[in-house]
This record gives C-alpha cells, sequence and structure tokens, in this order.
C-alpha cells in the first residue's frame, strides 16, 4: 500500500495520483497553454507598468498588435525548442536555460514582425525589454513553484525527520545526494567531511561543510549520528579505503553511494545507498578497457561462453553483452545456473542461445560449433574447488580441467574461431594441489596447439575473486549471520583478490591484446591475509572483533600459505595495460606431447587420486603434492611478477 503522506509505495516508486494519471500529450497541452497566455500577460503587464498602473486608450491598439505578434511568434518558438518534453515536477536548470532562450529569440523577433507590419509605431520601447523578462519569469517561476509545491505534497517536511547521518565527501555526487536525502524519512544529513580545505565551512543544501576526515568521530558524537555515508564514488580505492576505516573505528555503521560508472551509465541512481561491501575496501582501482578494441573484437559477432552459470562466466556474459554481439552462446552444464543467468538477459536486448552441455563431450561440442560458429570463445568452465578437487575427485578434476580444455579448444580451432581465451588461475604456479596442476596442465593444452591453426589461444591467470561462488567471502558471511566463529586455516595465510567485475574486464582486454600462445598474468596488486579479511568483514557487518571469535583450523590439504603469480622459471614481459604483463613460460609442448595427453585422459576405467597426481606430477614438474602444502614453512612467498 502507498504511504498515505506521501505515496510512496513499498517497490520504491511513487503512487500514482489524478494528476500523475495524465497522458502526458495533455499534460503538454496544458503547459503550451499556459505558456501562449503568459506570453500575452506579459505585455498587458509591460505596458500596465510602463504608464504606470494606467494605460491610455489611445495605446489599446499598439497593445493589441503586441499581443497579436507575442502570441503568434512564442507559440511557434515554445513548441519548437521542445519546451514541453519534460515534465514541470522534474524542472531542473537546463529547463531554465531552454526557457531563457526562448524568451531571447522572442524578444528579438516581436520588434521584427511588428515592424514588418508597420504596427509597433506606438509600442513604448521600454516594453521590449520589460515584456520578455517579466515572460522569462513568469514560465521560470511557475515551474519552480510548481515543483517546490509537488515536493512538499509528496515529502512534506522530511528532512526534519529520519536519523542523522554524516556524509563523507564533496561535490557534484555530494549535491545530488543531498538532494534524494532531503525527501528521504529515513535519512537526515547533519554534516559533511571532506579533506579538502577549501570545502570547510561551505554549505551545500543547507548542509555544512564541518572538517576534515579525521574529526569524524568527534562530529559524529557531537551531531548524535550513529552512520555514515561515503559519498567518493570517483575517488581512488585507497581514499575510500581510509574513509570507511575512519567512520568504522568511529563506531559509525558505513554506508556508500553506487559506482561512478554505475552512476554514469544510469544503471543506478546516487539515492540507492547501500551497506559498505569488501569489494570497496579491497584497494583495486577501476579498470580502463578499449572499448573501441573490444567493440571491434565482438560486435556483430557470434561469441561464446563456457561456464556461462558460475561467477566469472556470468560476469564475462554481462560484460560482453555490452559490446553487442550478434550472438552470445551460454554453455553450461549445470541446468539450474544456465536458467539463472538466461532469465537475467531476458530482457537485455542481447541475442542468447542457452546451450546445456559437457565441454568433455566432443560430440556435442562438434554440434553445437557447427551451428553457432562462435568467433570468439571464453573457456571459464572448470573445477576449482581445491579441497574437494583433493580427495575422491581428482580423475574428474583432470578430465574436466584438461581433457574439456582439450577438446573445446580442438572444436573452435577446427571450425574456424578467430581466437580461444582460457581463464586460469595462480594455483597453476608451482602448483601443490590437483586443480592447480590441472590448470597448469590445460594452459600447457592451449599452448601447444598454438603450434598449428588459425585460431590465437590466450591464457589469462589472476588470483582469487571476491564472491565468487565457493570462496571465503560467502562462508564468512553465513559464519557471521550464524554467530561465529569464523574459521582461518593459518594466521599467515595469504592470497591476491579482485572484484568479479575487474576479473572479467581484464580477461576481455588479455583476449582483446593477445596474439597468441601468451600467458597473461593480472596485477593483482598487494596479497591480503585471510585473518584481516576476516576481522575487516565482521567490521562491516556493524560488530566488533570480540563479537565475533576467528578459529584456526590449520592448513587443508593441497592449500599454501602465499599464492604466486608467476614459476621460478618463468619472467615477465610488460604490456601496454597496466594491469596486465605477459608470463615468458618455457618452450610449448608438441603434438606427441598432447596425444599422450589425450590418451591418457580418454581411457575408460578411473585412476585413483594417487595415481592421478603422480601421472600429473610426471607431466607438470612443478606440481608439489599436498604432503608439503600443509607445512606453514613450505609456502613460497610471492615473486613479485613486475620482476624482469
Amino acid at each position: 500500500m502507498p504511504c498515505s503522506r506521501c505515496g510512496w509505495t513499498p517497490r520504491g516508486g511513487i503512487a500514482k495520483s489524478p494528476l500523475n494519471q495524465l497522458k502526458p500529450s495533455y499534460r503538454a497541452a496544458l503547459a503550451f497553454a499556459h505558456d501562449v497566455l503568459a506570453s500575452a500577460a506579459c505585455w498587458l503587464l509591460a505596458f500596465w507598468l510602463r504608464f504606470n498602473l494606467d494605460i491610455p486608450e489611445a495605446f489599446f491598439p499598439a497593445l493589441a498588435s503586441a499581443v497579436a505578434a507575442s502570441v503568434s511568434l512564442h507559440a511557434l518558438v515554445f513548441w519548437s525548442l521542445g519546451l514541453y518534453r519534460g515534465t514541470w515536477r522534474y524542472a531542473s536548470l537546463p529547463d531554465l536555460k531552454r526557457i531563457a532562450f526562448a524568451c531571447l529569440i522572442g524578444a528579438l523577433a516581436v520588434p521584427a514582425l511588428l515592424a514588418l507590419f508597420r504596427a509597433g509605431e506606438n509600442v513604448p520601447r521600454s516594453t521590449y525589454i520589460l515584456a520578455p523578462m517579466l515572460l522569462a519569469a513568469i514560465m521560470s517561476g511557475s515551474r519552480i513553484a510548481y515543483r517546490a509545491l509537488r515536493e512538499r505534497a509528496l515529502y512534506g517536511d522530511v528532512q526534519l525527520t529520519g536519523e542523522p547521518v554524516l556524509v563523507i565527501g564533496a561535490g557534484d555526487i555530494t549535491v545530488n545526494l543531498l538532494r534524494e536525502l532531503e525527501r528521504s524519512r529515513q535519512w537526515r544529513a547533519v554534516g559533511i567531511l571532506d579533506d579538502d580545505p577549501a570545502w570547510h565551512g561551505q554549505l551545500l543544501l543547507g548542509v555544512r561543510v564541518l572538517g576534515g576526515l579525521n574529526d569524524v568521530g568527534r562530529w559524529a558524537e557531537k551531531l548524535d549520528a550513529l552512520h555514515a555515508i561515503v559519498s567518493l564514488p570517483a575517488a581512488s580505492a585507497g581514499v575510500r579505503r581510509r574513509a570507511a576505516e575512519l567512520a568504522s573505528a568511529a563506531g559509525l555503521t558505513v554506508l556508500t553511494v553506487p559506482s561512478y560508472d554505475d552512476l554514469l551509465s544510469g544503471k543506478v541512481t546516487v539515492s540507492q545507498i547501500r551497506r559498505i561491501e569488501l569489494e570497496d575496501l579491497l584497494g583495486r582501482d577501476q579498470v580502463v578497457l578499449d572499448d573501441a578494441g573490444l567493440h571491434q573484437l565482438i560486435q556483430g559477432r557470434a561469441v561464446m561462453v563456457t561456464g556461462a552459470g558460475g561467477s566469472i562466466g556470468a560476469e564475462l556474459a554481462r560484460q560482453i553483452a555490452r559490446f553487442e554481439p550478434a550472438r552470445l552462446v551460454l554453455f553450461e552444464l549445470n541446468e539450474y545456473a544456465l536458467y539463472g543467468i538466461e532469465q537475467e538477459f531476458a530482457t537485455a536486448g542481447t541475442a542468447i542461445a542457452s546451450v546445456i552441455g559437457d565441454v568433455r563431450n566432443s560430440d556435442r561440442l562438434q554440434a553445437v560449433f557447427s551451428r553457432f560458429r562462435p568467433t570468439v570463445v571464453f573457456h571459464a568452465a572448470a573445477y576449482k574447488h581445491v579441497p574437494l578437487m583433493e580427495i575422491d575427485n581428482a580423475w574428474e578434476a583432470a578430465q574436466n580441467n584438461v581433457l574439456g580444455t582439450l577438446r573445446l579448444a580442438r572444436a573452435a580451432r577446427e571450425h574456424g574461431a578467430e581466437k580461444f581465451v582460457l581463464v586460469s588461475t595462480d594455483k597453476a604456479v608451482n602448483p601443490t594441489n590437483v586443480m592447480g596442476a590441472t590448470k597448469r596442465l590445460s594452459e600447457q593444452v592451449c599452448q601447444a596447439l598454438q603450434r598449428s591453426g588459425d585460431t590465437r589461444f590466450v591464457v589469462v591467470r589472476f588470483g582469487n575473486v571476491l564472491g565468487s561462488t565457493g570462496s571465503v567471502i560467502p562462508k564468512f558471511r553465513e559464519q557471521i549471520a550464524r554467530g561465529g566463529p569464523l574459521t582461518v586455516t593459518h594466521p599467515e595465510v595469504t592470497r591476491y583478490f579482485m572484484s568479479i567485475p575487474e576479473a572479467a574486464q581484464l580477461v576481455l582486454q588479455a583476449g582483446l591484446m593477445g596474439k597468441g600462445g601468451e600467458i597473461f598474468v593480472l596485477e593483482m596488486g598487494e596479497p591480503v591475509k585471510i585473518v584481516d579479511l576476516a576481522r575487516d568483514m565482521i567490521r562491516l557487518s556493524g560488530l566488533k572483533e570480540g563479537d565475533v571469535r576467528i578459529e584456526f583450523t590449520g592448513l587443508r590439504p593441497g592449500e599454501k600459505l602465499y599464492e604466486e603469480l608467476l614459476s621460478d622459471r618463468e619472467r615477465t614481459l610488460p604490456t601496454p595495460h597496466p594491469k596486465l604483463r605477459i608470463a615468458q613460460a618455457g618452450e610449448a609442448p608438441g603434438e606427441a606431447w598432447l596425444a599422450e595427453v589425450e590418451a591418457w585422459l580418454s581411457q575408460r576405467r578411473s585412476p585413483d587420486d594417487e595415481e592421478v597426481k603422480r601421472e600429473l606430477g610426471r607431466r607438470v614438474p612443478e606440481y608439489r603434492q599436498s604432503a608439503t602444502a600443509g607445512d606453514p614453512g613450505s609456502g613460497r612467498r610471492l615473486k613479485r611478477h613486475g620482476a624482469q
């Protein structure tokens, strides 16, 4: 039910009143009639003021001529300039600029028309100035007054209600935020904090900039604020993190506005305030994409994404859709996951094909490639859960991750795909687990296939993705919801993290840049201790560290203390993109090696875990089984991939 006072509905919209239900054409006609009448009234007022509130009868014919010229000309000008495409309730500065321009044209056209018909001899010259000024005032004032009345009717004096909140960050986005908060029943802005001294003491829509971010605790206590909104969508991740940490340390619940990209794209508005998430504190800055190049690669072509129902595959599909492919082929084994991503694209306007299939099934792959002829293939389908693949599932991991990659890549090459992009992992570097070893083997498969054919095979290697299926973040959220404890395997275990959208964007960029045979390594920033991640999540949940216990459970089979992005035998070369480097790996294996791998993986019997691990060790020399990985002292510290 809509609110009886303001008409706000549970879905976040305004309940339709009789006025809202008027057809747009009818409202435009009313506004047009108002402005045309105003163009006549302004000349009456101008004459009236010119003659000290008493117009002599001798000037009535001149007044009639001026009114006739004004009405006819202004009607034409107003309609031609599109003054009635918007609604008065949302009148803003651009509307006032159009009104001023229309009045200026009328101010020049009316005297010209009167002179043309020799009807302006008795029109006082001062009225030529007074009339357009009065017209602009009437038209602008009526719109502003209507908007003020409508907003008061909808929202009343809600700025005096709601919980007091501090806003961190001054600027245009904050002004828009304050405008939305004025209408909110939930929040009431009581002050703004910004480190730029130029803002200090200024008023933004009646809210004062009180000082710098370091004073957040003092002002929160003084103004009884329990919440802070970080309004810094265009700032670097480091700046946003500092703002969130200062507000959190002051005991405030930290909220934020949507990302700058989302605001610019129109997907969200500044009023969609949300609790700050771990991604906001990660310290990852915006990815710059070669939009023109990606349009050239994708636009008007068929693109295939395997594992399209997974975290990375689904985000790749979303990002690819932005570049207008002729068809997006979503290939997925899990029926429910495929249904979910299909429903997401149901109203997106992108032509999709939702295909259930297994990358190990050669016949299915041949049928799909024959029908859709994808130009670019992004291979994100894989078994990736390290402990799960280590025990009882090693053979399935090898078949899915290696044999699946081989058969998919061969199908792509046979059907003339231009590019094949394999999504790999930092766990393929000096692997200590089955998952990592199989991903390293799949990298080598792509390099071997590059030796022949026209398809360009590109590998993209990166670390952990925040919020992906099976990752530590959803697990921590569930544990916090249950009251703890949060389970961390070791106090020193570290990982590289990036957000799902960033990972997908960089995969696209690497796919564009790849010439064939490269292994791209993403700039992952600084490693993060998992225990620090756990503490951040406790604070972001509005709790203190003492409220939820952190329990150390010991390293799991196949788990390292430190992830690496390069093996001991690899070096990197820079690329034009600051977040991508190329790993110089060893010589690619040949067809004989490829045939041997395929023969091993195609056997009908299912080897046990130990046999699979031995075979992996024979084919991936840097693979060391999980017995050493569980030793806290055995994890290799990161060799920074910027080293030459």
